[in-house]
């Protein structure tokens, strides 16, 4: 058994185009993604699929029981692999997924996702707080541009900021192609 899993946040059909909340970049953050996945399930290596739902059909996106909420077919989950259904940004608060990859023996992480500013921070965050070894696909993620008191910050920008904070804090932040050596073990 494989100490290391891919975890694959939020890749859900409201963050593509045509959806509800799309981001920049997203078809090529989940085709690399997607590499990742198909590398882990023919290494034997664990993989773990979160989904993000909200309450209510005045959600914004990811509205629980919607075909916006449901993970992208590029990315659909096989039989046994586990998704874990969150309602917050951060995929470890009020879920079970410490506890199922802790019971996976799992103890290093490669993350792919989006978007890259909220949910893949938390998650990434959190995980380096809980003792995990986190590697970030940093291709295999995206965002969308954002503002702050006036300023108007690109995607590329948004995208850079947050892989330098989460590099700083401890993640190993590397292209999928690097990524892979870690599911290859």
């Amino acid at each position: 058994m494989s100490d290391t899993a891919l975890l694959i946040i939020d890749l859900q059909n409201d963050y593509f185009p045509g959806g509800r909340f799309p981001l920049e970049g997203t078809d090529a953050a989940a085709a690399k993604a997607g590499e990742l996945l198909a590398l882990a399930r023919e290494a034997g290596v664990g993989v773990v699929h979160v989904r993000h739902e909200m309450a209510g059909e005045d959600s914004p996106f990811f509205t629980r029981g919607t075909p916006g909420a449901e993970i992208h077919a590029s990315l659909a989950p096989q039989e046994g692999e586990p998704v874990v259904v969150k309602e917050e940004v951060n995929a470890f608060l009020r879920t079970d997924l410490d506890s199922l990859l802790r019971g996976q023996g799992v103890n290093r992480l490669v993350i792919a996702g989006a978007m890259s500013h909220m949910c893949v921070d938390a998650a990434s965050r959190a995980a380096l707080d809980l003792g995990y070894e986190v590697t970030l696909a940093h291709d295999a993620t995206a965002t969308l541009p954002l503002a702050f008191n006036g300023t108007e910050v690109p995607a590329p920008a948004v995208q850079a900021a947050m892989m330098a904070a989460l590099e700083f804090a401890g993640a190993k932040v590397v292209p999928a192609s690097e990524a892979a050596a870690v599911l290859r073990g």
